[in-house]
């Protein structure tokens, strides 16, 4: 008989009074010496299929490697359960153990695992409950950005993992070499020889892949990456991984205005899809993590979002009163207690602000009028401050070129970037979205390292 996912079974009242086929690892096993009661979870749903075993038909031995983390698989007749918990459970009728767990060795037994100790977990950790539920949000907001972008006729571009160029400029990137480490070749100068590296040239992982991005608009008109990039930042914090994915959608033809109407759209669109289609993984994620999760989701969904400049942003906060960690002036690079003050407690609303301080935002954002500030955008939400960062990008040669030289950023890295302002240059804009900070502020988690499956972050990649 072939097997039917337990999402389906749940989903289908006509499958009631049918023999099923089910398969999938046991969360818990009880009962007594007449009937025994197995759930059942095949990481299709967050909810479990019970498995009734009459233990006139069954005897001790045939039942004793059913424990928790064993596979098996099931057949028998779906019927309506007469207790509570569930609407519907299979009369075993047979059983087969597919992989045994033994208890005194299986680390996720019935009880409450706290995140921390998880995360040392993390091979084992999908199994359980909220890992699942934060898995299948994570696989569905990937989907909806997709579907997004594909409907919108923008043209997926794969950037390159591996580049010679620091798109942010912070030089916080991982080497790729082949050349031995215990004996690096050198030059006359006594510096590494790169011309015997496997490139001929430094190399590193991406950290962004815009500025390959923007090649890509001023061909194809509106592109967008979605991939893994890579920080070396020493950053032990809850919101910071050396490895997380980016959403760089790139635009020809669109100034600031249009690139903001964009992210709004972007990230409303993807909460409503996930709200729509993972409605279960948010309720359970909300019961136990979150009260006011669904809330906040929807509070996104329906609110405009204001927008204003960072000079007006810094003034509320000079005004607010309020006592920051951060003392904040004009000219600082806004913190996310900063953030969060202006969406949580002065506007009650999603905010997006522009027109930064050029000295704080990276060399490729057009610079305004004023010489002073650049059109920067940056989209802040409720309980996790920025999620998306983003600018029209400089369009004129010359003052793009005179930023690089400005910020001695080498021409060698920088020619072929310049070339688009060179040939045929055109007014575009772009942002980016940290994935994992838009899965974090789906699934109400509070650190970052629990919504990307094998977290990679100073002193930690294991798995």
């Amino acid at each position: 008989m072939k097997r039917i996912k337990i999402s389906a079974i749940l989903a289908d009242a006509g499958l009631i009074g049918k023999d099923v086929c089910v398969k999938g690892w046991v969360r818990t096993r009880r009962g007594n010496k007449y009937v025994q009661f197995v759930a059942l979870n095949d990481g299709s749903t967050v909810k479990n299929l019970q498995i009734v075993f009459d233990m006139n038909k069954w005897n001790e031995d045939e039942l004793k490697a059913i424990t928790t983390g064993a596979s098996i698989g099931v057949t028998g007749k779906l019927v309506e359960s007469q207790g509570k918990g569930q609407t519907c459970e299979v009369q075993a009728e047979t059983l087969e153990v597919y992989g045994t767990a033994d208890p005194a060795e299986y680390p996720l037994q019935k009880k409450g695992h706290s995140l921390e100790f998880l995360r040392e977990k993390a091979h084992l950790r999908p199994r359980t409950n909220t890992f699942g539920a934060i898995l299948r949000v994570r696989s569905a907001l990937a989907y909806a950005i997709h579907k997004f972008f594909q409907e919108k006729g923008f043209v997926y571009l794969h950037t390159p993992l591996i580049t010679a160029s620091d798109c942010e400029g912070a030089g916080a990137m991982f080497q790729v070499t082949t050349l031995p480490l215990s004996k690096l070749p050198k030059t006359e100068n006594g510096e590494v020889d790169y011309s015997k590296d496997f490139f001929g040239k430094p190399t590193a992982l991406t950290v962004s892949g815009q500025l390959e991005g923007e090649l890509g608009a001023t061909a194809l008109g509106e592109i967008y990456t979605f991939g893994p990039t890579f920080r070396a930042e020493n950053s032990n914090t809850p919101r910071h991984l050396s490895e997380f994915w980016m959403i760089e959608p790139e635009m020809a033809f669109y100034d600031i205005t249009d690139n903001m109407d964009l992210a709004e759209e972007f990230v409303k669109y993807c909460i409503k899809y996930a709200l729509d289609h993972c409605r279960d993984d948010i309720e359970f994620l909300s019961e136990h993590f979150d009260p006011e999760l669904i809330n906040r989701l929807e509070f996104v969904l329906h609110n405009d979002f204001v927008r204003l400049t960072y000079t007006e942003g810094v003034k509320i906060l000079e005004e607010s009163g309020k006592k920051f960690e951060f003392p904040v002036h004009w000219g600082t690079d806004l913190q996310s207690e900063h953030e969060r003050y202006l969406v949580e407690q002065h506007f009650k609303k999603p905010v997006i602000l522009t027109d930064y301080p050029k000295e704080i935002k990276a060399f490729y954002m057009k610079q305004n009028e004023d010489g002073k500030t650049v059109r920067a955008m940056d989209v802040l939400f409720p309980n996790i401050g920025e999620i998306i960062g983003g600018s029209e990008r400089e369009a004129d040669f010359d003052k793009l070129n005179a930023r690089i030289q400005e910020l001695n950023i080498p021409m060698k890295d920088m020619w072929w970037y310049l070339d688009t302002r060179r040939f045929g240059t055109v007014p575009h804009s772009g942002f980016g979205l940290g994935f994992e900070r838009l899965v974090l502020f789906v699934t109400g988690m509070t650190n970052i390292r629990d919504v990307i499956p094998f977290p990679r972050t100073p002193n930690n990649a294991e798995f």
